[in-house]
Protein backbone atom coordinates (compact mmCIF):
# COMPACT_ATOMS: atom_id res chain seq x y z
CA UNK A 1 0.00 0.00 0.00
CA UNK A 2 1.38 3.52 -1.07
CA UNK A 3 1.34 6.07 1.69
CA UNK A 4 -0.12 8.58 -0.43
CA UNK A 5 -3.03 6.54 -1.90
CA UNK A 6 -6.42 7.72 -0.89
CA UNK A 7 -9.78 5.88 -2.19
CA UNK A 8 -13.06 6.51 -2.92
CA UNK A 9 -15.03 5.82 -0.08
CA UNK A 10 -18.89 6.01 0.32
CA UNK A 11 -19.75 6.59 4.00
CA UNK A 12 -23.60 5.31 4.92
CA UNK A 13 -24.72 7.59 8.53
CA UNK A 14 -24.20 10.79 8.69
CA UNK A 15 -24.90 11.00 12.55
CA UNK A 16 -22.53 12.44 15.12
CA UNK A 17 -20.07 9.50 14.47
CA UNK A 18 -20.64 9.25 10.75
CA UNK A 19 -19.90 13.39 10.27
CA UNK A 20 -16.43 13.04 11.87
CA UNK A 21 -15.67 10.09 10.16
CA UNK A 22 -16.41 11.61 6.89
CA UNK A 23 -14.50 15.06 7.56
CA UNK A 24 -11.61 13.26 8.58
CA UNK A 25 -11.52 11.39 5.48
CA UNK A 26 -12.05 14.64 3.71
CA UNK A 27 -9.30 16.28 5.19
CA UNK A 28 -6.99 13.50 4.35
CA UNK A 29 -7.64 13.73 0.93
CA UNK A 30 -9.98 10.84 0.34
CA UNK A 31 -12.67 11.40 -2.50
CA UNK A 32 -16.41 10.49 -0.19
CA UNK A 33 -19.55 9.70 -1.14
CA UNK A 34 -22.54 10.36 1.90
CA UNK A 35 -25.75 8.74 2.03
CA UNK A 36 -28.42 9.96 5.05
CA UNK A 37 -31.87 9.63 5.11
CA UNK A 38 -31.65 13.44 6.78
CA UNK A 39 -30.26 15.69 3.68
CA UNK A 40 -29.41 18.54 5.79
CA UNK A 41 -26.71 16.41 7.67
CA UNK A 42 -25.55 15.55 4.00
CA UNK A 43 -25.41 18.89 2.64
CA UNK A 44 -23.29 20.14 5.65
CA UNK A 45 -20.56 17.52 4.53
CA UNK A 46 -21.34 18.89 0.78
CA UNK A 47 -20.17 21.84 1.91
CA UNK A 48 -17.11 20.46 3.45
CA UNK A 49 -16.17 18.63 -0.44
CA UNK A 50 -18.18 14.98 0.29
CA UNK A 51 -20.39 14.26 -2.75
CA UNK A 52 -24.03 13.62 -2.15
CA UNK A 53 -25.80 10.09 -3.26
CA UNK A 54 -29.56 9.64 -3.83
CA UNK A 55 -29.45 6.45 -2.06
CA UNK A 56 -26.99 3.43 -0.78
CA UNK A 57 -26.34 1.97 -4.24
CA UNK A 58 -25.16 5.13 -5.51
CA UNK A 59 -22.71 5.69 -2.93
CA UNK A 60 -21.47 2.39 -3.18
CA UNK A 61 -21.45 2.29 -7.04
CA UNK A 62 -18.49 5.07 -6.80
CA UNK A 63 -16.48 3.66 -4.19
CA UNK A 64 -14.11 0.61 -3.49
CA UNK A 65 -14.82 1.23 0.32
CA UNK A 66 -18.12 1.62 1.98
CA UNK A 67 -18.21 2.46 5.62
CA UNK A 68 -21.30 2.23 7.77
CA UNK A 69 -21.72 4.42 10.85
CA UNK A 70 -25.36 3.08 11.77
CA UNK A 71 -27.02 2.54 15.02
CA UNK A 72 -28.99 -0.87 15.30
CA UNK A 73 -28.12 -4.53 13.53
CA UNK A 74 -31.55 -3.94 12.06
CA UNK A 75 -30.80 -0.86 10.42
CA UNK A 76 -27.13 -2.10 9.01
CA UNK A 77 -29.19 -5.01 7.57
CA UNK A 78 -31.69 -3.01 6.03
CA UNK A 79 -28.93 -0.45 4.64
CA UNK A 80 -27.05 -3.65 3.09
CA UNK A 81 -29.48 -5.90 1.80
CA UNK A 82 -32.37 -3.87 1.27
CA UNK A 83 -33.78 -2.33 -2.03
CA UNK A 84 -31.12 0.04 -3.73
CA UNK A 85 -28.48 -1.19 -1.01
CA UNK A 86 -25.04 -2.26 -0.79
CA UNK A 87 -25.99 -5.62 -2.29
CA UNK A 88 -27.32 -3.79 -5.24
CA UNK A 89 -23.51 -2.61 -6.07
CA UNK A 90 -21.70 -5.13 -4.44
CA UNK A 91 -18.90 -6.90 -5.96
CA UNK A 92 -15.32 -9.07 -4.89
CA UNK A 93 -13.68 -5.47 -5.44
CA UNK A 94 -15.38 -3.52 -2.76
CA UNK A 95 -14.98 -3.73 0.95
CA UNK A 96 -17.65 -2.96 3.45
CA UNK A 97 -16.55 -1.42 6.87
CA UNK A 98 -18.68 -1.46 9.67
CA UNK A 99 -18.00 1.40 12.21
CA UNK A 100 -21.12 0.64 13.85
CA UNK A 101 -21.70 -1.10 17.23
CA UNK A 102 -23.44 -4.24 16.77
CA UNK A 103 -24.34 -7.61 18.02
CA UNK A 104 -21.14 -10.27 17.57
CA UNK A 105 -23.48 -12.87 15.37
CA UNK A 106 -25.81 -10.51 13.68
CA UNK A 107 -22.13 -9.48 12.18
CA UNK A 108 -20.87 -13.10 11.75
CA UNK A 109 -23.55 -13.75 9.68
CA UNK A 110 -24.31 -10.65 7.96
CA UNK A 111 -20.46 -11.31 6.36
CA UNK A 112 -21.16 -14.26 5.58
CA UNK A 113 -24.21 -13.43 3.43
CA UNK A 114 -22.96 -11.00 1.61
CA UNK A 115 -19.79 -12.71 0.72
CA UNK A 116 -22.11 -15.78 -0.52
CA UNK A 117 -24.07 -13.36 -2.06
CA UNK A 118 -21.87 -11.01 -4.17
CA UNK A 119 -18.47 -12.26 -2.98
CA UNK A 120 -17.85 -8.17 -1.40
CA UNK A 121 -15.47 -8.91 2.04
CA UNK A 122 -16.79 -7.07 5.80
CA UNK A 123 -14.93 -6.00 8.14
CA UNK A 124 -16.46 -4.93 11.44
CA UNK A 125 -14.75 -2.19 13.01
CA UNK A 126 -16.49 -0.40 15.50
CA UNK A 127 -14.46 2.13 17.50
CA UNK A 128 -13.65 3.99 20.56
CA UNK A 129 -12.77 7.10 20.79
CA UNK A 130 -15.36 9.35 20.10
CA UNK A 131 -15.69 12.10 17.72
CA UNK A 132 -12.33 13.72 18.82
CA UNK A 133 -10.60 10.71 18.12
CA UNK A 134 -11.98 10.77 14.52
CA UNK A 135 -11.57 14.44 14.01
CA UNK A 136 -8.18 13.39 14.59
CA UNK A 137 -7.38 10.10 13.19
CA UNK A 138 -6.27 9.25 17.28
CA UNK A 139 -9.56 5.93 17.49
CA UNK A 140 -9.17 2.95 18.96
CA UNK A 141 -10.63 0.46 16.19
CA UNK A 142 -11.02 -3.52 17.29
CA UNK A 143 -11.81 -5.64 13.80
CA UNK A 144 -12.75 -9.01 12.73
CA UNK A 145 -12.23 -10.18 9.73
CA UNK A 146 -9.49 -12.57 7.59
CA UNK A 147 -6.05 -11.24 7.97
CA UNK A 148 -6.22 -9.94 4.16
CA UNK A 149 -9.79 -7.78 3.89
CA UNK A 150 -7.69 -6.33 7.25
CA UNK A 151 -5.12 -5.19 5.79
CA UNK A 152 -7.60 -4.06 2.60
CA UNK A 153 -8.99 -1.88 4.95
CA UNK A 154 -5.81 -0.36 6.50
CA UNK A 155 -6.56 2.29 3.63
CA UNK A 156 -8.87 4.03 5.35
CA UNK A 157 -8.22 2.96 9.07
CA UNK A 158 -4.45 4.32 8.85
CA UNK A 159 -6.40 8.20 8.75
CA UNK A 160 -8.50 7.17 11.01
CA UNK A 161 -7.15 5.44 13.84
CA UNK A 162 -3.88 5.48 16.14
CA UNK A 163 -4.64 2.18 16.82
CA UNK A 164 -6.26 -0.39 14.87
CA UNK A 165 -6.36 -4.05 15.83
CA UNK A 166 -7.39 -7.52 14.27
CA UNK A 167 -9.21 -9.76 17.06
CA UNK A 168 -10.02 -12.31 15.08
CA UNK A 169 -12.70 -13.77 12.39
CA UNK A 170 -16.33 -11.96 11.80
CA UNK A 171 -17.93 -10.50 14.77
CA UNK A 172 -14.96 -10.59 16.98
CA UNK A 173 -14.34 -6.68 16.71
CA UNK A 174 -17.91 -6.75 17.94
CA UNK A 175 -17.45 -8.86 20.90
CA UNK A 176 -13.89 -6.62 21.68
CA UNK A 177 -16.34 -3.58 21.69
CA UNK A 178 -18.85 -5.22 24.09
CA UNK A 179 -15.72 -5.53 26.56
CA UNK A 180 -14.67 -1.77 26.09
CA UNK A 181 -18.17 -1.21 26.95
CA UNK A 182 -18.32 -3.06 29.81
CA UNK A 183 -15.15 -0.86 31.30
CA UNK A 184 -16.59 2.41 30.26
CA UNK A 185 -19.85 1.99 31.90
CA UNK A 186 -18.83 0.56 34.80
CA UNK A 187 -15.69 3.25 35.28
CA UNK A 188 -18.63 5.62 34.80
CA UNK A 189 -20.59 4.63 37.71
CA UNK A 190 -17.37 4.11 39.37
CA UNK A 191 -16.63 7.81 38.78
CA UNK A 192 -19.82 8.95 39.93
CA UNK A 193 -19.83 7.70 43.25
CA UNK A 194 -16.04 8.95 43.52
CA UNK A 195 -17.29 12.17 43.00
CA UNK A 196 -20.01 11.85 45.62
CA UNK A 197 -17.63 10.20 48.35
CA UNK A 198 -14.74 12.82 47.87
CA UNK A 199 -17.51 15.00 48.45
CA UNK A 200 -19.07 13.78 51.72
CA UNK A 201 -15.19 13.94 52.35
CA UNK A 202 -14.30 17.47 52.16
CA UNK A 203 -11.84 16.42 49.11
CA UNK A 204 -12.30 18.73 45.86
CA UNK A 205 -13.01 15.69 43.69
CA UNK A 206 -11.26 17.77 40.97
CA UNK A 207 -7.75 17.29 42.70
CA UNK A 208 -8.12 13.32 42.26
CA UNK A 209 -7.13 12.47 39.09
CA UNK A 210 -3.71 14.27 39.94
CA UNK A 211 -3.63 12.58 43.13
CA UNK A 212 -3.84 9.09 41.53
CA UNK A 213 -2.02 9.50 38.28
CA UNK A 214 0.16 6.99 37.67
CA UNK A 215 -1.38 4.53 41.04
CA UNK A 216 -3.24 1.03 40.12
CA UNK A 217 -6.91 3.54 40.18
CA UNK A 218 -5.92 5.58 37.50
CA UNK A 219 -7.09 5.52 34.02
CA UNK A 220 -7.69 7.34 31.23
CA UNK A 221 -11.81 8.06 32.11
CA UNK A 222 -10.70 8.91 35.37
CA UNK A 223 -8.58 11.85 33.83
CA UNK A 224 -10.78 12.76 31.60
CA UNK A 225 -14.01 12.38 33.59
CA UNK A 226 -14.04 13.01 36.70
CA UNK A 227 -13.75 17.14 36.89
CA UNK A 228 -16.19 16.94 34.24
CA UNK A 229 -18.95 14.68 36.74
CA UNK A 230 -17.54 17.19 39.45
CA UNK A 231 -18.61 20.19 37.80
CA UNK A 232 -21.43 18.80 36.62
CA UNK A 233 -20.93 19.83 32.82
CA UNK A 234 -23.71 17.98 31.29
CA UNK A 235 -21.95 18.91 28.13
CA UNK A 236 -22.54 16.19 25.14
CA UNK A 237 -20.03 14.04 24.81
CA UNK A 238 -21.91 10.48 24.15
CA UNK A 239 -25.88 9.57 24.73
CA UNK A 240 -26.44 7.25 27.59
CA UNK A 241 -29.06 5.77 25.83
CA UNK A 242 -26.39 4.61 23.05
CA UNK A 243 -24.33 3.48 25.78
CA UNK A 244 -27.24 1.51 27.07
CA UNK A 245 -27.83 0.00 23.55
CA UNK A 246 -24.59 -1.02 23.80
CA UNK A 247 -24.60 -2.74 27.64
CA UNK A 248 -27.84 -4.53 26.24
CA UNK A 249 -26.33 -6.64 23.72
CA UNK A 250 -23.64 -7.15 25.79
CA UNK A 251 -26.36 -9.18 28.36
CA UNK A 252 -27.93 -10.70 25.09
CA UNK A 253 -24.02 -11.86 24.47
CA UNK A 254 -23.61 -13.13 28.03
CA UNK A 255 -26.75 -14.73 28.57
CA UNK A 256 -26.32 -16.80 25.15
CA UNK A 257 -22.71 -17.49 26.49
CA UNK A 258 -24.16 -18.31 30.06
CA UNK A 259 -21.48 -16.18 31.50
CA UNK A 260 -22.28 -14.46 34.79
CA UNK A 261 -21.50 -10.18 34.98
CA UNK A 262 -23.06 -9.41 38.62
CA UNK A 263 -21.25 -6.06 38.44
CA UNK A 264 -22.26 -5.05 34.98
CA UNK A 265 -25.73 -6.56 35.37
CA UNK A 266 -26.39 -3.84 38.03
CA UNK A 267 -24.76 -1.04 36.22
CA UNK A 268 -26.92 -1.74 33.19
CA UNK A 269 -29.87 -1.45 35.59
CA UNK A 270 -28.73 2.32 35.99
CA UNK A 271 -28.55 2.95 32.62
CA UNK A 272 -32.13 1.96 32.14
CA UNK A 273 -33.19 3.86 35.44
CA UNK A 274 -31.47 6.94 33.64
CA UNK A 275 -33.04 6.42 30.35
CA UNK A 276 -36.77 6.01 32.09
CA UNK A 277 -36.03 9.25 33.42
CA UNK A 278 -35.93 11.04 30.36
CA UNK A 279 -32.56 11.24 30.53
CA UNK A 280 -31.08 8.79 27.59
CA UNK A 281 -30.27 11.45 25.46
CA UNK A 282 -27.96 13.25 27.67
CA UNK A 283 -24.71 12.81 28.39
CA UNK A 284 -22.90 10.39 30.76
CA UNK A 285 -22.02 13.08 33.62
CA UNK A 286 -26.11 12.88 33.93
CA UNK A 287 -25.36 10.37 36.05
CA UNK A 288 -24.61 12.34 38.84
CA UNK A 289 -28.16 13.43 38.50
CA UNK A 290 -28.80 10.15 40.34
CA UNK A 291 -26.53 10.51 42.90
CA UNK A 292 -27.74 13.83 43.74
CA UNK A 293 -30.92 12.73 43.92
CA UNK A 294 -32.71 14.28 41.00
CA UNK A 295 -32.05 17.77 42.94
CA UNK A 296 -32.99 20.55 40.38
CA UNK A 297 -30.10 22.78 38.72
Amino acid sequence: MQDDYRADVAVIGAGIMGTAIVTRLIETGHKVSVFDLDTEKVAALQAKGARPAGCVEEAVSRSAFCVLSLNHASIVRAVVFGEKGVVAAANADKLLIDMSSIDPADTADMAMRLRRETGMAWVDCPLSGGVPGALSGRLTIMAGGSAEDFERARVVMRHLAANYTLMGASGAGQTTKLINQLFCAVLFQAVAEAVKLAEAGGVDPAAIPAALAGGRADSRILQEFMAKFAARDFSPTGRIDNMLKDLDSLQAFALKTKTPLPMTGSVVEIHRLLCAAGLGPKDSAEMMRLLDGFQAD
